[in-house]
C-alpha cells in the first residue's frame, strides 16, 4: 500500500499551488518520492531580503508549503491538514541560484502529523531546517 493516501503527482502539486504566495515566489515541485516531496524556489528579487540573501520568511514559505502539501496527500480521503506550529533554524545564507527543500514524515498519526523539512543550496549545503506540526481534520472544503 502506498504511503500517499490520495492520488499525487507533480502536475497536481504544481496546479494546486497556482495563484498562491508560493506560486508568486516561483516555487516549483520537482519530485514525489515514496514518502517525501521536493520543491525548489529561486533566490532572486522576489525572495531576497535587503541584504542580498534569501529572506528567512521565504524559507518558511517553502517549508510550510512542502509540509502542508505532504500532510494533505498523506491523509485519507475526506481529511486535510492545517498548520499548528512551524519553526525554522536558518543555518547558512543563500545569495543566488535555488533553494531546494525536501520534506519527510517524523510522525503520521490520525489527528496530528509532524514533518521535517531540510533546505539546501545548489551545492547541496544545508541552509535551513524546519519542523511543521499539522492537525488532521475532516475536509469540509472538498476539492
Amino acid at each position: 500500500m502506498s504511503f500517499w493516501k490520495k492520488p499525487i503527482s507533480l502536475t497536481l502539486l504544481n496546479q494546486m499551488n497556482q495563484g498562491t504566495a508560493a506560486d508568486h515566489l516561483g516555487l516549483e515541485f520537482i519530485e514525489v518520492g515514496d514518502n517525501t516531496l521536493m520543491a525548489r524556489l529561486p533566490v532572486d528579487h522576489r525572495t531576497r531580503q535587503p541584504f542580498g540573501v534569501i529572506h528567512g520568511g521565504v524559507n518558511v514559505v517553502l517549508a510550510e508549503t512542502l509540509g502542508s502539501c505532504a500532510a494533505y496527500y498523506a491523509c485519507g480521503l475526506g481529511f486535510r491538514g492545517v498548520g499548528l506550529d512551524i519553526n525554522a533554524n536558518h543555518i547558512a545564507p543563500v545569495k543566488s541560484g535555488f533553494v531546494t527543500g525536501t520534506t519527510y514524515p517524523l510522525h503520521v498519526g490520525g489527528s496530528t502529523h509532524v514533518w521535517a523539512i531540510d533546505l539546501r543550496d545548489d551545492a547541496g549545503k544545508l541552509t535551513c531546517v524546519s519542523r511543521l506540526t499539522m492537525a488532521i481534520l475532516r475536509d469540509d472544503t472538498a476539492r
